[in-house]
């Protein structure tokens, strides 16, 4: 077998072992919003006011289904419409303080759930885990850069 390979097999397992732990958290997080919703938050979150049209883009929907989405999140507080100083025909949609809350606290529920699992993992596998931070946080940065595209 090739280095070429043992790469390729390394990367596969790697990228099946954290597709399983995406999934499996996913399905732990709480259902009070659909999860459309949530990765939008987060979006606005991580990125600042955006086109509705651009939202749309970046969680898959279509532009309708993303108007009817932040029309409910507007309707529970969640997010706000203002206008761009840039170029007054636009509209953003931007977190309000309730919405950037809910982000917070779903992070650090996750984040919580994550803690308690790596407290049953031994010394050395924690510590494999942190000498991984840096290429774990780089494939995030990969993973956001080509979901989101260009930041307005």
């Amino acid at each position: 077998m090739s280095h070429r390979d043992t790469v390729s097999g390394g990367a596969a397992a790697i990228g099946a072992a954290l597709y399983g732990l995406a999934t499996s958290a996913v399905r732990r997080l709480p259902r009070d919003m659909s999860l459309t919703s949530a990765a939008t938050l987060a979006t606005l979150d991580r990125t600042g006011p955006r086109r509705i049209t651009d939202l749309a883009a970046i969680e898959g929907v279509t532009q309708p289904a993303m108007t009817a989405l932040v029309r409910v999140m507007e309707e529970s507080g969640l997010v706000e419409r203002q206008g761009d100083a840039s170029d007054k025909r636009v509209t953003l949609v931007c977190l309000t303080e309730a919405g950037a809350s809910y982000v917070r606290a779903r992070r650090q529920a996750g984040v919580h759930a994550f803690e308690r699992l790596i407290g049953e993992l031994t010394g050395d596998e924690v510590e494999t885990l942190a000498a991984a931070l840096p290429a774990l946080k780089h494939l995030a940065e990969l993973e956001s850069r080509d979901r989101e595209g260009p930041k307005q």
